[in-house]
């Protein structure tokens, strides 16, 4: 879950909270629409940009915990002449005091899907459609009154990870990606790793088939043990349908042999082309686990989102 639904299912029923949402923003805005924070009487939670709009936002949140719970307001904020940020663009902020009892939508909203909100007299009424076109706002004109719906995708869309290989890397790519925007389904053919959480063991004659269930705009991790399973895996991943993304680990050495065969086994050239290895990010130093783990991870998140 994306931050800000983590913090109303976590916070807002526990102790009195106020969401400041950015709807619009136009111009060289600090933050962009979609953008949240959560305050409460005694802490903040996010920021949208800092500044003097987050420090006038703030007064305006802690002052609407004072009004009734579903209380809300829509305040415009041009940057430059009201608040005299330099960077002059334009933002227009809805400010609600949560209403703890209108949450179980959160529930549905793990992934990515369209957030429909209707203003109302006395709140704010959220469900989740699959059906919604989310539609973009305006951060000039008048502003929304009671009966103005937005719809907009909220959640995060979690890019599959096809990762092979339980050794130590593996492990760190493991550990590592919890907390990013990824969904793991990790193999190894031995044994000895079956006592590792999410590690699915796999003989070694039908790892391979294992490839063919990754989704088109998969991730493809390839780090086993042994170079023989390697290769039959890479081969795999680009005989099928293209994924984002297949990555080797290994050496420059290791590439150019794996290449050679693969050109030999007939797998075309634009096929061959798909694969990165050495994987991670070139100008980062280090073979320690946790390095490559890291430099890996970044080089998945510059990925074009799926």
């Amino acid at each position: 879950m994306i931050d800000w639904l983590t913090w109303l299912r976590d916070i807002a029923p526990r102790e009195p909270s106020a969401m400041i949402s950015i709807l619009a923003s136009e111009g060289s805005a600090p933050r962009g629409a979609g953008t949240r924070m959560l305050v409460t009487a005694s802490a903040l939670h996010g920021t949208i940009g800092g500044g003097q709009l987050e420090y006038r936002a703030v007064d305006q949140a802690r002052a609407i915990l004072a009004h009734p719970v579903g209380s809300w307001r829509v305040q415009d904020y041009p940057l430059g002449p009201l608040l005299g940020q330099c960077c002059g663009g334009r933002v227009r902020l809805l400010v609600e005091n949560i209403d703890p009892t209108g949450l179980a939508w959160i529930a549905d909203a793990a992934e990515e899907r369209v957030l429909v909100s209707l203003l109302t007299p006395t709140g704010i009424e959220r469900r989740i459609s699959r059906d919604a076109v989310p539609m973009s706002q305006s951060a000039r004109g008048p502003a929304p009154l009671a009966g103005t719906s937005f719809a907009e995708i909220v959640g995060q869309r979690r890019r599959p990870i096809y990762l092979f290989g339980a050794g130590h890397v593996g492990q760190a790519i493991a550990r590592h990606a919890v907390n990013l925007p990824f969904r793991l389904a990790w193999f190894d053919t031995r044994p000895v790793f079956e006592t590792i959480d999410g590690v699915a063991i796999v003989p070694e004659p039908s790892i391979a088939t294992c490839v063919a269930e990754a989704p088109a705009d998969s991730a493809i991790l390839i780090l086993t043990h042994d170079h023989a399973i390697d290769y039959q895996l890479t081969k795999a991943a680009l005989e099928r349908s293209p994924v984002a993304f297949v990555g080797l680990i290994g050496s420059a050495t290791k590439r150019a042999r794996f290449d050679a065969r693969l050109d030999r086994e007939g797998i075309p050239v634009d096929a061959r082309a798909r694969l990165t290895s050495p994987i991670g990010i070139a100008r980062v130093a280090g073979k320690e686990p946790d390095v490559i783990a890291i430099s890996t991870l970044a080089q998945l998140l510059q990925l074009t989102s799926p």
